[in-house]
């Protein structure tokens, strides 16, 4: 601990350095006019292009926002402030305590970085948090002349491309991620809506980049129904005994069926053995169903509304998550279990993990209270280390020993007469819990003994930061999950700005009215200015009941906080004990915990019990053993350890997926952008060719021996007319193999070029129609490999591969999946544009869309939207060839290796 402690104060000492040089300037910005310092940006715009680094400019950028956000805001960065600010520019994450002014602090990298020109995002939890802190801060930036734009979900598309060509662009992780596929997605260069990642600045990067990252993006279609699969499942799994049929892992979550279990499904199912490769998509069903009914908690996982929808429930926030599905089919079986409508499965079209979108930034850096415990993880996975900066004045909050008692009700008991204590004297408490569940049940008992509360259950961002604010107020009880109302300062004795702005909207003053009064630039517009006048009335009335207000609390301890369970990870129980005693407040913390809670079950929660059984202790007597603390901490440990596992087996798949991803997004990329794909298309045809030749015919046999049948019944599936049988033996006469090739080259070259003649005659660019043909056939391949990489996985991992690592099956085996996908690519697209053609265009064509898509199981709901695209100048007609008939149970042509029947016959069926 000590090495790494002096390893922070080097760090801390070095970022002095350059923090003075910033602090040295203070005078000389500020004697300057407003105008003077505007120009400011204009002035070190000029200098990054005579030359000189951000780095060489920085002292004087971060002066010119320090004298900016003084003059607009009020607020001058603190010196602990600024050596955040630099840690941030360098590329880390700067652990700064609650209440420590990361808002602000993020206007000094964001405004440097963005004189670049390449654009900058400041990265947030939520949308209210985006738009509160652009609207906010963006007074800063444009008084000093930079454009701010703010991401939200539902924005028509031409207003988010201005967000992300703004200088600096508010947004959440998932509606970046969101978008990011979008864009690969898009038919047209116009509809991409991100110009590059440059620079991130991620604020509770802890959140973002760690507990999110389990969960990859996901933007999926509607696949094939297969409800009846699904409900066959479920019925099979409510015959199941647990401990008997079933056995559950409840540290890892696991489930699988026992030697029982999988004899009853042999019985119930009519098959001989489970673990056959033909009974692999029942065993997915199986799965499913297992994990609805024995892992997946109805009212803690998932609600079902009163419209028999099942509905996510965040496991970070408690939030509700409308409109999102589990994925895989996992939410289809709940609705099975919960007997309501069982929607069609989703088809993925696109997807990524965090790690792997945040690793597209040049530079990335993050701050939060609490990054310290993972520093290992930020490193291996990020490239990025933490810095802790000190606090602006010191800590004095009182954390106390976790109270222990042997039962659930006799914890709640004691925190019910922990919070009555405090009411008594006026102390203002917090209540902080896991799931909403728990939230209720502690309200339900504090109503019994009518105890006035405010219960926040993580469903309205900006009403409960609203209610969070004033939770430091006088005997203000306030029970909220652990994110809840997040990125808010509690002040003690109750936020004067909070009730101004409140008062107005009473008043009926409007938002934009409001913005511009709590700001201090000035401005030439009476309405604006009689509103400011309205809130510093309001503010000083409400300031001078707030400070006499705090006194009291300041003298009572300040807020206390009560957490009634230990989170599985260690940051998530610092949260929550840094919501108090924020910048040099007192303020104090206490965790109750029983015997039955969730993590202590997991890690020997009933040893704990034995022995409290030996020693009689009863449910209203506190446990205060030295054992009970180690195992928490042991406890949480492991289950940090085994998530930084999981995290990173999902990464390591998931690179094995990015580098095929970006393969294909660099194609896409340069199609769109206009550039010539023709020399790359004729540069198919000889590959292709040749695998055909030499596919039917024997190179050791002299011409006249061989099959010409053969050959010419695969020429003539797309590349020569039905009955053509243009390789006879004339064709062939004297020919070895590559003379053969080389004849028929020449044949497609003449059609190819006849083809380019035709569009020119109708005045249609042929390389518009090439690009158009490559990318619709690239997107088509790429989202059934999406899906045949996923069954892939699924396989690779329930085969358990004995003793060869999992990730480089998946690799070894991928590729080999890859390089079929990129085969069949060739062979469609040549295809394509030799069978099709072209008419001049008659009338106008319904313009194009985006394919229609629902993103998966992530935050902040996107709608599928269908957005619209320039019509092509040409239309297209393809020639249907008179192939043979394929049959249901025959392997499907598109070389997927299904049966035809379960792959693009499908639809016919």
């Amino acid at each position: 601990m000590g090495l790494f402690g002096s390893e922070n104060k080097s760090q801390v000492k070095k970022l002095k350095k350059i923090a003075d040089r910033v602090i040295a300037l203070e005078d000389k910005f500020a004697a300057m006019s407003d105008e003077e310092l505007k120009n400011q940006t204009t002035v070190l715009k000029s200098r990054l292009s005579d030359g000189e680094t951000l780095d060489d400019i920085l002292p004087d950028a971060y002066a010119v926002v320090r004298e900016g956000a003084w003059r607009v805001l009020n607020m001058k960065h603190f010196y602990v402030q600024i050596l955040g600010g630099i840690a941030l520019h360098q590329g880390r994450i700067a652990e700064m305590a609650t209440g420590e002014g990361k808002t602000l602090v993020a206007t000094l990298p964001a405004y440097l970085n963005a004189l670049a020109g390449n654009g900058v995002h400041v990265v947030t939890v939520n949308e209210y948090l985006a738009k509160r802190d652009a609207e906010w801060m963006g007074k800063v930036y444009k008084f000093l002349g930079l454009s701010v734009g703010v991401i939200v979900s539902n924005m028509p598309e031409k207003l988010k491309k201005k967000a992300y060509d703004a200088d600096i662009t508010y947004c959440t992780n998932n509606e970046l991620g969101f978008d990011y596929l979008r864009d690969n997605m898009a038919v047209s260069k116009e509809q991409r809506m991100q110009r590059g990642h440059a620079f991130a600045i991620v604020d509770e990067v802890d959140s973002i980049l760690i507990d999110e990252a389990r969960t990859p993006l996901i933007i999926s279609g509607r696949g094939g129904k297969s409800g009846d699969d699904y409900i066959a499942a479920q019925k099979f799994v409510k015959t199941l005994k647990k401990d008997v049929d079933v056995e559950i892992d409840i540290k890892t979550k696991e489930i699988n069926l026992t030697e029982s279990g999988i004899a009853k499904a042999e019985r119930f199912f009519h098959i001989a053995n489970l673990s056959d490769l033909e009974n692999l998509e029942l065993n997915h069903y199986i799965n499913n169903a297992l994990k609805a009914n024995f892992i997946m908690l109805k009212d803690d996982n998932y609600i079902v509304t009163k419209d028999g929808e099942v509905m996510i429930v965040d496991e970070f926030t408690g939030r509700l998550m409308p409109g999102r599905r589990f994925s895989d089919g996992l939410h289809q079986a709940i609705e099975a279990k919960e007997n309501v409508e069982i929607k069609d499965e989703n088809k993925t079209l696109a997807t990524i993990t965090f790690q792997n979108y945040f690793r597209l930034y040049k530079k990335l850096s993050g701050m939060t209270g609490t990054a310290k415990t993972e520093e290992a993880e930020f490193r291996t996975i990020y490239s990025l280390d933490v810095v802790t900066i000190p606090p602006n004045l010191p800590n004095k909050r009182k954390d106390e020993a976790d109270i222990v008692y042997t039962t659930y009700n006799g914890k709640i008991a004691a925190i019910v007469e922990e919070i009555k204590r405090c009411k008594e004297v006026g102390q203002p408490v917090l209540v902080g819990t896991i799931t909403i569940e728990k939230s209720e049940e502690i309200s339900k008992a504090l109503k019994k003994e009518k105890i006035a509360h405010v219960v926040l259950n993580a469903k309205n961002h900006e009403q409960e930061s609203a209610i969070v604010a004033q939770a430091g107020r006088k005997g203000a009880i306030t029970i909220a999950t652990n994110m809840a109302g997040r990125g808010t300062d509690i002040l003690l004795g109750g936020n004067a700005e909070f009730m101004a702005k409140k008062k107005m909207q009473d008043e009926k003053y409007t938002d934009e009215q409001i913005s511009y009064a709590t700001a201090f630039n000035h401005v030439d517009d009476e309405e604006l200015n009689k509103a400011r006048e309205r809130f510093n009335t309001l503010y000083k009335e409400f300031k001078v009941e707030t400070d006499k207000e705090k006194e009291e609390v300041v003298a009572l301890g300040g807020l206390h906080i009560i957490g009634t369970e230990r989170h599985e990870s260690r940051r998530i129980d610092n949260q929550l004990r840094g919501r108090a005693a924020r910048q040099g407040d007192p303020g104090s913390s206490v965790f109750f915990l029983s015997l039955e809670d969730d993590l202590l079950k997991r890690f020997g929660g009933e040893r704990l019990q034995r022995i409290a059984f030996m020693f009689k202790i009863d449910e209203k007597t506190p446990i205060q053993l030295k054992i009970l603390t180690r195992q928490i901490s042991n406890a949480q440990k492991k289950i940090e350890i085994q998530n930084f596992s999981m995290r990173k087996n999902v990464l390591q798949f998931d690179d094995v997926m990015n580098a095929q991803r970006t393969i294909i997004y660099d194609e896409r990329n340069r199609v769109l952008d206009g550039l010539p794909v023709r020399d790359q298309i004729l540069n198919m045809f000889p590959d292709i060719i040749s695998k055909i030749v030499y596919k039917n015919l024997d190179e050791e046999r002299p011409y006249y021996e061989w099959d010409l049948s053969s050959i010419n019944a695969d020429l003539e599936k797309g590349w020569f007319a039905p009955g053509s049988n243009i390789v006879n033996e004339k064709f062939v006469e004297d020919c070895d193999i590559n003379e053969v090739v080389d004849k028929l080259l020449n044949l497609i070259k003449v059609r190819y070029n006849a083809h380019i003649k035709e569009a020119e005659e109708i005045k249609v660019d042929f390389a518009d129609v090439e690009r158009f043909v490559l990318l619709r056939v690239v997107d088509m391949n790429w989202m059934n490999h999406i899906d045949d990489m996923q069954i892939l996985k699924s396989e690779i991992i329930s085969q358990a591969f004995g003793n060869q690592d999992p990730v480089l099956a998946y690799k070894r085996e991928g590729y080999e999946l890859f390089e079929k996908m990129i085969e069949k690519i060739k062979e469609t697209t040549c295809q394509f544009l030799l069978a099709s053609h072209l008419e001049k265009e008659e009338a106008p064509k319904p313009p194009m869309q985006r394919p229609t898509f629902t993103p998966i199981a992530r935050k902040e709901p996107q709608p599928a939207q269908e957005q619209k695209k320039e019509s092509k100048p040409f239309v297209q007609k393809t020639v249907v060839n008179d192939t043979p008939k394929i049959g249901r149970n025959d392997p499907c042509p598109c070389g997927s290796g299904k049966k035809y029947k379960n792959c693009c016959g499908k639809n016919n069926t």
